[in-house]
This record gives structure tokens, sequence and C-alpha cells, in this order.
């Protein structure tokens, strides 16, 4: 216990000094804050509510990603300048294009599905009796982190030898159905599609949610109004309902395209990133944990970061437009 403490000790103290200078630096602008008056008094009002966030973003966020940036251009021990060597690696490795391709069909494919299914449970439950309990079941996957909702679908995809009896429920229905079933994991690129499965399954849920509040927010006059011009069904969706949620409708499909980037848990949980399933989040993990490889791991972190900030840029484009709308 004596070796924990005076090998540590002084860490500790760095730790508590910098909380002092933080609090201490903190109420010293409020004590000037308290004093100032007239034309002072709204750039420290400014300062007290943005300096610290400011500070704490810059030393928790901006220097790390910098930092990262940097590394993406040194070799394994961030110790030797390597240029672009690693960025080549990512895209011109045989392994690695398996990995860029699974990522950009998680991509493509499960924002899409989840956003939609969302969309269209939330316009059929809509309209029932006692939807709440409807919408509570189907809620309910969130609860579950991704990693036991990946211990559930185990047992799902679980397969045994065809002569045994099996176990895992979709091969029990494939057999009932006259089929032989497979391993379903091992089967590639099937298992990739399986494993977005489970995503969707957790996901679609909150995109449900989301969306339902949204469609009933559309004024009842202009459901009405558009009903009495003949527009029901299919027509009455596409020309009223949709318009009046397509914000909504973006926001969630960037909220699901960002979790799927930065998606590691399935994958983890259900194959370790083995047989052709790894995306580039469990490889920069892989990376930087498993092989020590900081360089490597650092510029999938880059090429994760440039792959979400198109769509961080048009959320912002979308909401300063509706503002300037509105």
């Amino acid at each position: 216990m004596s070796s924990f403490w005076s090998a540590n000790l002084p860490k500790i103290g760095q730790m508590i000094a910098a909380i002092a200078i933080f609090l201490a630096v903190l109420g010293a602008i409020f004590f000037i804050a308290g004093r100032a008056n007239g034309k002072k008094q709204k750039p420290i009002a400014i300062t007290i509510f943005l300096g610290p966030a400011l500070v704490l973003l810059t030393f928790g966020l901006v220097g790390p990603a910098i930092k990262t940036f940097l590394f993406s251009f040194k070799n394994s021990y961030s110790t030797k300048w390597v240029g672009f060597r690693n960025y080549q690696w990512i895209f011109t490795d045989p392994d690695m294009r398996i990995v860029l391709r699974n990522t950009i069909l998680w991509l493509v494919i499960t924002p899409l599905i989840t956003t939609a299914l969302g969309l269209i449970l939330a316009i059929f439950l809509d309209r029932m009796r006692r939807e709440s309990i409807a919408k509570s079941l189907i809620f309910m996957p969130m609860a579950i982190s991704f990693v036991g909702a990946s211990i559930v679908w185990q047992f799902v995809y679980n397969f045994a030898d065809p002569s045994q009896p099996q176990t895992g429920l979709l091969s029990t229905i494939v057999r009932h159905l006259g089929f032989s079933p497979t391993n379903w994991i091992l089967t590639q690129p099937l298992n990739t599609f399986l494993l977005m499965v489970i995503f969707i399954w957790v996901q679609a849920g909150f995109a449900m949610v989301i969306l339902s509040a949204a469609i009933k927010a559309v004024p009842a006059d202009i459901v009405e109004a558009s009903a009495l011009d003949g527009a029901s069904g299919w027509k009455q969706f596409r020309s009223v309902t949709f318009p009046m949620v397509r914000s909504t409708f973006i926001v969630v499909l960037a909220t699901m395209v960002v979790t799927t980037l930065k998606l590691f848990d399935i994958v983890r949980t259900m194959t370790g990133g083995n047989f052709g399933t790894s995306v580039l989040s469990n490889e920069m993990y892989s990376e930087v944990f498993v092989r020590f490889d900081t360089g490597r791991g650092s510029a999938m972190a880059i090429v994760l970061f440039v792959m979400v900030l198109p769509i961080l840029i048009y959320n912002i484009y979308n909401l300063r437009r509706e503002r300037s709308i509105a």
C-alpha cells in the first residue's frame, strides 16, 4: 500500500492542484462579475458562461484531436514521422479493404432501414388504440446495451451440427421450413447483414418515438384540409405528413449515421471482428489496444472523423436554413 501511495502521490497532487487553480480562476471571474456594471457586464457574462466550457472543450476534445491527427503521421510508437504511410495502408491493404467495404455497407444500409422502419412504425401505431403499449414494447430494446442485445441474438443465430437438435431460433425455423441451416456467423457476407439486424432491432424504437412525436405535432387542421381536398393514404403521407416531419427525419437519420460509424459493441461481442465482419471502429480499437500501433489507430480515427464531418455540416446547414425560414 505504501508503494502505491509513493508512486501515485505526485500525480494525485498535480490533479488536486489543477482543480484548485480552475476553481480559483472561476471564483475570481464570478467575483469580478458581481462588481461589474454597465457596458462591461455583457462581455463578462459571456466569459462566465462560455469560458469554462471552452477551456474544458479545448483540453478535453480539441487538444486530443490535434494529437491524434499528428500521431496518424507517425510510426506505431509515435517516435518517427512516416508521412501518409498509415493512410496508404488503410486504403491498399486487402484486409482493410474488406473493413472499409463493411463500414460503407453499415453506413448506407443500417441508418436508412432503421429510420425508415421507425417512420413506418410511427405512422401505423399513431392510429392504433392503446398505442402506448405497442410503442413501449418496440422501444424496450433501447434499454439493453449493444453488448446485451448481441448476447440475446447469439441465441437466435446459434448453430448446431445438422444431426443434432437446433437450439438457435433461426436454425430451427429454417429446418422446419425444410431447408438445411448453416453456421450463420461464419457465412460471408451474410454474417455482416445479420449483425446489422441487431442494430436495427435496438435503434428502431428510438427512431419510432422521435418520429411519432413529430407526426403528432402536425397540425390537425392541415390534415383535415388535405383530407377534404381528396388526399388520403399514400398521397396524404407524401404531400402532407412527410414534408412536415422531414427535418426530424433528417436529424434521426444523421444520429443513426453517427451511431453506426462509432459502432463497436456488436461486432466485438458477436465475432470479435473475425469472419470478414470487422469495421473501422473495431479495427481502430484492435490497432491501439491489442497491437499497440498508435499510428494506424490514429489514422483510422481521422478517417472516421472525415466520414462523420459531412453529416454534421449538413445538419448545421439544415438547422440554419430552418431558422432563416422561420
